[in-house]
């Protein structure tokens, strides 16, 4: 079977919807292929517990979140940055607010109300979907799709890949596109896990009776290769395999990089991290009498629960009868973190399609007329409302780069 169009969209996350909104405004023939049954599975997913469409902090401290690629990023979001996003929706028909942590969220807080009425509007545009269609590369200058009921080819002027990392491949984002691109000499960073957890050795005892606890507040403290110490405040929760969690999610590149160069690292865990140091001794000092350990940590300290069984995992019997080293564990426990978890369970992916292997409008060089979006591109970003944005941004700028191509090569 063969199928001809202007334009071509392979993937149907945000990156692709948006390249697809994008170039369906001038009347083109766009047909958008993706490997699953329906557009946005990760999407509809990542928005079961409230759907975190952007960020409402301070555009400068927006834009550092996006770390080594913040300037490259920083061009996107000029052209479609979290205000945008959110006057998009608006018109999509969905409100948005800003919850007390500066989240954006759909008033209803689901993403199913918000694809729906995005895909409505779409397919009055014209574009055209094609499910199950999964792409496996080139065949006499066409693309090559393998269905259930053999292959297909297309025939484009111009094409969008937004094929997502690795991250959920049961929701379609697994990587195989890496050999086929590289196969046409693009270069590409290896793929590796963001926004994810990380493997900690538990007792058995303390993985049985803790697993699923919440940490919170809590305080990390972390020392780089460079010596250079971060200290950052939130909560994270313990996993029968460690931790994990947004605390921990927003770390996660610089301990996963630390972690690939030495092997493992030390992190230090605040458990109070209101109390200063001088106090916490003035408390663990205080005679406990005929109270037990824990009985005395909860009275002076408010201590309790995993927090105090982190003491016991990790402390020595004469570090929990010295009120000095009892404070300090309390105010800097060591906790190591071995490696970060498979890519199949994580939440997104670092690398991908490096930015030296396209031009500045997110164009390949070694591929002319192909532009690429979204999570397979070789930037990360936390947990918040940074991933979608950016994801959304880069299918709106790839979009409209794709229409300027098109109109000077026809």
């Amino acid at each position: 079977m063969n199928i001809a169009s202007n334009v071509v969209i392979i993937g149907g996350g945000p990156a692709g919807l948006m390249a697809a909104e994008t170039l369906s405004h001038r009347g083109l023939k766009v047909k958008l292929f993706d490997a699953m049954p329906s557009v946005g599975r990760k999407f509809l997913l990542a928005g079961r517990g409230g759907l975190n469409l952007t960020h409402a902090e301070d555009m400068a401290d927006f834009v550092r979140r996006y770390g080594k690629r913040q300037v490259a990023i920083n061009s996107w979001l000029n052209e479609f940055g979290p205000q945008s996003l959110r006057k998009w929706a608006e018109n999509l028909g969905i409100e948005t607010f800003v919850g007390t942590s500066g989240r954006v969220f759909p008033t209803g807080m689901k993403a199913a109300p918000l694809l729906r009425s995005w895909l409505h509007q779409l397919r009055a545009k014209g574009v055209q979907f094609y499910m199950r269609h999964r792409w496996t590369g080139w065949q006499d200058n066409q693309l090559r799709f393998s269905t259930g009921s053999g292959d297909v080819l297309c025939k484009a002027d111009v094409v969008v890949l937004a094929l997502g990392g690795a991250s959920w491949p049961q929701l379609g984002s697994n990587g195989d596109w890496l050999p086929i691109l590289k196969s046409r000499g693009v270069a590409i960073a290896p793929l590796e896990p963001s926004n994810c957890g990380f493997d900690v050795s538990w007792s058995e005892h303390f993985k049985l009776n803790f697993a699923g606890e919440p940490l919170a507040p809590i305080a990390i403290t972390y020392s780089n290769a460079e010596a250079v110490t971060f200290r950052r405040l939130g909560q994270f929760i313990i996993s029968e395999y460690g931790v994990e969690g947004s605390l921990i999610y927003a770390l996660s590149g610089l301990f996963r990089d630390q972690i690939k160069a030495q092997g493992s690292i030390q992190i230090h865990l605040d458990l109070l991290p209101d109390l200063p140091l001088h106090r916490a001794v003035q408390h663990c000092s205080h005679p406990r009498g005929s109270r037990s350990m824990a009985g005395h940590l909860q009275s002076r300290l408010n201590l309790r629960g995993v927090k105090t069984a982190l003491l016991r995992e990790f402390c020595t019997p004469e570090t929990l009868t010295n009120p000095v080293l009892l404070a300090n564990a309390i105010k800097a426990l060591p906790l190591t973190l071995k490696s970060p978890r498979p890519i199949s369970e994580v939440i997104s992916t670092a690398g991908g399609v490096r930015f030296e292997a396209m031009d500045q409008h997110l164009m390949i060089k070694e591929l002319p007329g192909y532009f690429c979006a979204g999570e397979m591109l070789d930037w990360e970003a936390p947990t918040g409302g940074y991933l979608l944005t950016a994801c959304m941004a880069s299918g709106r700028v790839a979009g409209k780069a794709a229409l300027t191509w098109l109109a000077k090569n026809r």
